[in-house]
């Protein structure tokens, strides 16, 4: 794959790096980055190319402007509600759309990391929540601001309440008020706080690090970090246990493990 292949459009924006780390931008900041109809299509058809394209390592989702996304956008919302059905058809194929690209987040065998400079309000901050990982400028703002206006932030619930404690995430939904970068970082929703001038620099840096590993061992880690937390301790441990061994049968397992001992780097088959 070479820069040449990347898509552009209107929306978003694709940068490819060499060492296997898709770079993709929210860039519709008029609209502050809203997960309309259009960006979650766009999204999601970003995330099923990821899924199926082996020179797709990791996948960092950047945006443009000063709001990482603001959530869906309330005037498409609006106009929805001149419809017969007030709109309920519409919403509910929203709903669906937002929860298939937040589950192909996490169903995803490639790693995303979310990169934010600005406001991630509602549903943006359900994105962010929903990547592996996550990485802010101290710019950068969180909220679950639902309440303000009637509604209660029931999805971006899901996938805040998986990644801060219930105390925390309680409070912002309840409150609606904004979570500055530091204190994300505290609660859990974001990793770590970068100074804004070496945010992407640091963020790609991580991005290639993981790159670098084999990409079988990564979706196998992946896939088995989201199901067992599910599960009770016992059946987690028997679940993680299977896993782990028939990890150890694959070649790259043979492969890392043998060059650990021959003090060599090794030499990935992704299998």
């Amino acid at each position: 794959m070479s820069v040449d292949d990347v898509s552009v459009d209107e929306i978003l924006q694709q940068e490819w790096d060499p060492a296997g780390v898709l770079r993709v931008t929210l860039d519709d900041s008029a609209r502050r980055n809203a997960l309309s109809e259009r960006m979650l299509d766009e999204l999601q058809a970003v995330l099923d190319r990821a899924e199926s394209d082996p020179n797709i390592r990791v996948v960092v989702l950047a945006a443009s402007g000063p709001a990482f996304s603001a959530g869906h956008d309330l005037k498409e919302i609006t106009r929805a509600r001149e419809q017969e059905d007030s709109g309920r058809a519409f919403f509910e194929d929203l709903m669906q759309r937002c929860a298939n690209v937040m589950q192909s987040i996490v169903n995803n065998a490639k790693p995303v990391i979310a990169e934010v400079t600005g406001v991630a309000t509602a549903a943006g901050c359900q994105l962010v929540a929903s990547c592996d990982l996550a990485y802010a400028a101290p710019t950068a703002r969180f909220a679950t601001p639902g309440v303000h206006i009637g509604l209660f932030c029931s999805t971006p619930m899901v996938a805040l309440s998986r990644n801060v404690s219930n105390k925390a995430a309680m409070e912002m939904l309840l409150t609606g008020e904004m979570v500055d970068a530091q204190e994300a970082a505290r609660i859990g929703l974001v990793n770590k706080v970068v100074p804004a001038e070496s945010l992407t620099e640091f963020t790609m840096d991580v991005a290639r690090t993981i790159a670098s590993k084999s990409s079988m061992t990564l979706a196998t880690g992946k896939r088995a970090f989201y199901a067992q937390r599910e599960m009770p301790l016992a059946d987690a441990y028997d679940y993680a246990s299977a896993v782990m061994v028939d990890n150890m049968l694959k070649l790259d397992a043979v492969e890392g493990i043998g060059a650990f001992i021959e003090k060599r780097a090794p030499t990935w088959q992704d299998q």
